[in-house]
């Protein structure tokens, strides 16, 4: 069973993009290729039991066991040596993404207070959007009892856009909720 987004992609915004864009196949208009989910934890260098609670966080609110990223060179300033975790990711692919984005659009977006929408200038330069959430409770997943802590994740979607306009539209067909 494919899910909504799958079909809504491939029955509205398929076509919608290639008569837009002017597209010979259907093959050259822009699709999401994946979707990367981050939680920067710099308070994991002094309590390592944060880093447990976002990983579980991010795993219930993905669907998928998250990566520990880990740090690449020492900062001193930080008091960061290299090698210690200081975050972690997800990378959505497929139908786990396609849920996520219709759970991100249609769910957790609208639960945040005060919301006008998401900024349309949170492109790349090459059709890939980023967006910053501030706390994880947006997300229906998670128990506002449980959490330990509130914390904001990056939302990376990218695409096979070559432009911004083509990902901006591609995202707006999708249901992205762009500011006016």
């Amino acid at each position: 069973m494919a899910s909504r987004m799958k079909e809504k992609y491939l029955k509205e915004v398929v076509p919608g993009l290639q008569k837009e864009f002017h597209y010979k196949n259907p093959m050259q208009v822009p699709r999401i290729h994946k979707v990367v989910v981050n939680i920067g934890m710099g308070e994991a260098i002094q309590n390592a039991k944060a880093m447990d609670a976002a990983v579980a966080d991010l795993a219930s609110i993905t669907g998928q066991r998250p990566v520990i990223t880990r740090a690449k060179r020492s900062v001193a300033a930080f008091k960061l040596r290299e090698g210690m975790q200081i975050g972690c990711m997800v990378t959505l692919r497929g139908e786990r993404m396609y849920y996520f984005l219709d759970k991100l659009m249609n769910v957790a977006l609208p639960r945040i207070r005060d919301f006008q929408g998401v900024s349309s200038e949170a492109f790349d330069g090459r059709g890939n959007y980023t967006l910053g959430l501030r706390e994880q409770l947006v997300f229906p997943e998670i128990d506002y009892d449980k959490i330990d802590k509130v914390r904001g994740m990056e939302i990376s979607i990218v695409t096979t856009a070559h432009t911004d306009e083509e990902g901006r539209q591609l995202l707006k067909l999708m249901g992205m909720p762009f500011k006016k």
